[in-house]
């Protein structure tokens, strides 16, 4: 088959590699219909996220039809049309009993930061990922999602990861009816964290970020508030400015570990890699949310360690909420938003393109250009 495969930061090429096969009687095998690059493949693609292999394959939102079903597969048969969680859970563990999909201790048995993730760094299990013509999908009877017949690829597409991220990080803000919420970021999970601290009942969603045409789909999209941190020498002051001089209810870290804005977190995180990226956001957050508030964290961040203001957040009395998206979990309800016309999940992409260019969708994507917000790719088959 052709796949995406990685040779290196900043290098990844259209090359053959074998098929997948099934290894257990719960396998499925999905002919790929389309795949999307997700902003946490490109902290892969930088080089950023420990034991990324070359020889991997990323991708972990994509859509696909059943190929082949192994024995033991009950719920899905060959020809169904499924989107499939990021995350790898087996719907049996401690764990995934208590809907936390996102912190499955069977498919990623060796490590204990984090469930099996598709085409990520092996330190979530090394699954080869969906930016591919075939791929390999465990326990399939637990986390693939059956496509109603009515709706086509795209429009559920981002239910695989950015729209159930987006929605998990607002319900983890506690937002309550009025309250004011800042997320930091405007890529595709940024603006579904938006769009859902709004259906929340959010009063005021104010959006931050470094690039003006996400920060102009951000007043479209949403009719948020927008904030250009690159205007103000000092973000945070300004955004207290805008909050009564108080801060607001919830901040929301949609950036993670490529964040802008610190001289010293870029330094540190991004060029000696003496810290796991750079924390620019979480600093920020930790400093702009009020008193008592809420900081949720969403953006990826990678182990061991960030160095953060946390005796500021203790003497704040701030309410820490953090995690890998249980994404399975929301999938229904967000399906019925997206289906009821209240979410326009297909107007989040941007770019559509042939898988055969992979490598200048990573470029176009990483480098933000063309006023790229999503790329959807294709395989020729």
């Amino acid at each position: 088959m052709k796949a995406m495969v990685y040779h290196g930061p900043n290098d990844v090429r259209y090359e053959s590699k074998p098929d997948p096969d099934l290894h257990h009687p719960d396998d499925v095998i999905l002919r790929i219909t389309c795949s999307a690059i997700c902003g946490s493949d490109i902290h892969l693609y930088h080089g950023f996220v420990p034991d990324t292999r070359v020889g991997h394959t990323f991708g972990h939102e994509f859509t696909g039809i059943v190929e082949e079903a192994g024995p033991g597969v009950r719920h899905l048969a060959r020809g169904d049309r499924v989107v499939v969680p990021f995350n790898i859970s087996c719907g049996t563990c401690f764990y995934c009993e208590r809907d936390l999909f996102g912190m499955c201790e069977n498919s990623n048995p060796n490590s204990e930061i984090a469930s099996g993730v598709f085409g990520y760094s092996h330190t979530t299990g090394g699954y080869d990922g969906g930016q591919a013509e075939y791929v390999r999908v465990p326990f399939a009877d637990v986390g693939p999602f059956k496509i109603p017949e009515d709706m086509e690829d795209e429009d559920v597409l981002l239910l695989s990861d950015v729209f159930p991220t987006g929605y998990q990080a607002a319900e983890m803000g506690g937002i309550e009816e009025g309250d004011t919420v800042v997320v930091f970021g405007c890529g595709p999970v940024g603006l579904l964290a938006q769009k859902s601290a709004l259906l929340m009942g959010a009063g005021r969603v104010i959006a931050v970020d470094g690039v003006p045409y996400r920060l102009d789909f951000a007043r479209v999209y949403n009719g948020a508030e927008t904030v250009d941190f690159r205007d103000h020498a000092d973000p945070v002051r300004h955004l207290k400015e805008l909050t009564d001089g108080r801060g607001p209810d919830v901040v929301i870290d949609a950036v993670g570990l490529e964040a802008d804005g610190s001289p010293m977190h870029d330094f540190l995180g991004r060029l000696l890699k003496l810290e796991a990226g750079a924390a620019t956001v979480i600093e920020w957050a930790i400093h702009t949310v009020r008193k008592g508030g809420t900081v949720v964290l969403i953006g990826v961040y990678g182990p061991p360690w960030n160095l953060v203001p946390i005796g500021t957040a203790m003497n704040k009395g701030l309410t820490f909420r953090m995690a890998q998206c249980n994404t399975r979990r929301y999938m229904p309800h967000l399906l019925e938003h997206i289906r009821e016309g209240r979410v326009d999940a297909r107007g989040i992409i941007s770019h559509r393109m042939p898988l055969s260019e992979v490598a200048s969708a990573y470029r176009m994507f990483g480098e933000r250009t063309d006023e790229c917000r999503k790329v959807v790719m294709y395989p020729s088959h």
